[in-house]
């Protein structure tokens, strides 16, 4: 699939799915914009952060049903081999 139906699926159909994920309570989608000519482009189509407020509720919603259909739907328009996961803490740095 092009790049544009793949962040039109993943903005438009996909999206509504995950954002009933019991216990998220943020889910940012980052779609890839026009670069500068000097600049490569990225690896990637997209990356999206889905934010718990803590471990127990990222474990709590990896077992509820929204979680599944949620993880079912990725099939439609993502390449599990092609993918990362990773879960992070995040610390600001005051300036």
């Amino acid at each position: 699939m092009s790049l544009d139906e793949f962040s039109r699926y993943w903005r438009e159909v996909h999206a509504p799915i995950g954002r009933r994920i019991p216990g998220l309570r943020r889910l940012v989608q980052s779609h890839p914009v026009p670069l500068p000519p000097e600049m490569a482009p990225a690896d990637f189509d997209g990356m999206a952060e889905l934010w718990f407020d803590d471990m127990a509720a990222l474990q709590a919603a990896r077992r509820s049903p929204e979680w599944r259909a949620s993880s079912l739907d990725e099939a439609n328009f993502i390449d599990h081999t092609r993918t990362a996961l990773f879960l992070t803490e995040e610390r600001e740095i005051p300036s």
